[in-house]
């Protein structure tokens, strides 16, 4: 059983009354596809973190931007959160309905509405996964490069502001959407942004929901930028003595403006436990997992640089994978390292946090933190996209042991300060959600957040959307 919500947040857990007129009217309008039975409720009452709380009245499986439309403005009426939900892979506590309130499931929002391969763009509805779009438009010679690991839905992916493994040399969401659809608070619909690669008409509303973590409205629609699959990719494997070695040679690697895809640090604890999960054998020692794309000349050409790198800091052993078979199955036991630490412990939760501080400044952070992770006697995972000073820990821990909780949010709070310190921000990319609402503060400072409050307020004066989250009211 998860653990209860941090004391911190117990203001915003207020449950609001969902009157039975609502559920009746949801009913009328969507029959079987708005469900009240607990364990539909449950299931969307929960993501990966470590939070608990109770879930929402009624879930409504919404199939076009009229249904959601049509939800938000009768929740309106009624004074009811709304939370939009896509699979619920995020780790912050984002989906959590602490207000009570109504679930919209966009899963079933998933065509590929246009695909714009002369001008490398595609519009797809928010329950659109990104693997299925990629499955969808690799017809075209193009691929979106946005990876988180899991197989999250553009939309939840657009209102977290997502990125992954292939932001060091693709961006992140934020670079990637172009134009929105968005239900309003009023349960209105409006469009931001157009496919140009540019603009200057007016004010950024696309930038502004982008991250707004569903706080702003339900994304219903997004269009993003494609990119031409490469002519050639290669992937490697490098083992090192020391985190410290692999990380000064990321620092290198992106100093001299190697134009590396994917660079991925894997601590040698994680090592241990993928191996096991996913049957490998790799060296348990701290690796660097890396992918070069471009010309087949030019792939060779970066890799040979990156190996004389990493050779100069003691990195050895490397070893290349360069058909798509063995690619898959290395990325593939990265991004089960979640899954794999969980499993290592059985009944165990993760304390999941990221931090991403200025590349000049990694070392210095991510050393720290694993000294004092150490000396915690709390097991962790550590994974980071050190390329672009993103790193995350997962601290494991018996849900039900207040101890080990307390220990775990110390370590977590030591980090973030320290990555704020370096003049980093608390979370890289798996967002505030509930967790992170204090750092936000101290990051940002009092009058940024009240900015936000006031955009809050305007746009959402009722406080339906997703309350709670981001900051308090």
């Amino acid at each position: 059983m998860n653990a209860a919500l941090p004391t911190h947040l117990l203001p915003e857990i207020a449950q609001r009354e969902t009157p039975s007129a609502l559920i009746d009217a949801l009913k009328a309008r969507f029959a079987e596809r708005c469900s009240t039975a607990l364990v539909v409720r449950e299931q969307h009452g929960r993501d990966e973190s470590s939070f608990a709380a109770p879930p929402p009245a009624a879930v409504v499986f919404a199939q076009s931007t009229a249904d959601v439309a049509y939800a938000v403005k009768l929740a309106a009426e009624y004074s009811v959160p709304v939370i939009p939900f896509g699979v619920g892979t995020s780790l912050e506590g984002h989906l959590l309905a602490i207000q009570g309130g109504i679930s919209i499931d966009v899963s079933r929002m998933n065509r590929v509405l246009q695909i714009n391969a002369e001008d490398l763009t595609v519009t797809v509805q928010a329950g659109v996964t990104r693997k299925q779009l990629n499955e969808e438009v690799k017809h075209t010679g193009l691929f979106f490069p946005i990876d988180p690991g899991a197989d999250a839905t553009l939309g939840g992916m657009s209102a977290t502001r997502a990125s992954g493994t292939n932001a060091v040399r693709y961006g992140t969401m934020r670079e990637n959407v172009l134009a929105l659809e968005v239900v309003t608070a009023s349960g209105d619909t409006i469009r931001t942004g157009t496919r140009a690669k540019k603009s200057a008409a007016g004010y950024d509303l696309t930038r502004l929901m982008v991250g707004s973590e569903g706080t702003l409205g339900v994304i219903t629609e997004v269009t993003v930028k494609l990119y031409p699959l490469p002519e050639a990719i290669s992937a490697a494997v490098c083992f090192f003595p020391s985190i410290e070695a692999a990380v000064r040679t990321t620092i290198e690697v992106i100093q001299m403006g190697v134009p590396i895809a994917r660079v991925e640090l894997i601590d040698h604890n994680t090592v241990r436990m993928v191996n096991k999960h996913s049957k490998l054998n790799l060296r348990e020692e701290p690796m660097l997992l890396m992918e070069f794309h471009g010309t087949p000349g030019g792939v060779k050409e970066q890799a040979e640089l990156v190996q004389e790198l990493a050779s100069a800091h003691g990195g050895n052993a490397f070893e290349w994978a360069s058909t798509p078979e063995e690619r898959t199955r290395l990325w593939t036991a990265r991004h089960n390292a979640y899954f794999a630490a969980i499993q290592s412990k059985p009944g165990c939760r993760a304390i999941s946090t990221d931090t991403c501080v200025p590349i000049s400044r990694l070392a210095d952070c991510l050393l720290e933190s694993v000294t004092q992770a150490d000396a915690s006697g709390i097991p962790y995972f550590l994974v980071g996209h050190v390329g672009d000073g993103n790193f995350h820990f997962g601290y494991l821990i018996d849900p039900d042991n207040a101890q080990e909780r307390a220990v775990a949010e110390d370590l977590n709070h030591k980090l973030v300060n320290r990555a704020l310190r370096l003049e980093g921000t608390c979370t890289g990319e798996h967002g505030v959600g509930l967790h992170k609402m204090d750092f936000l503060l101290t990051e940002a400072g009092d009058g940024a957040v009240e900015m936000m409050r006031t955009i809050k307020r305007a746009l959402d004066p009722k406080d339906i959307m997703n309350p709670g989250k981001i900051f308090s009211l």
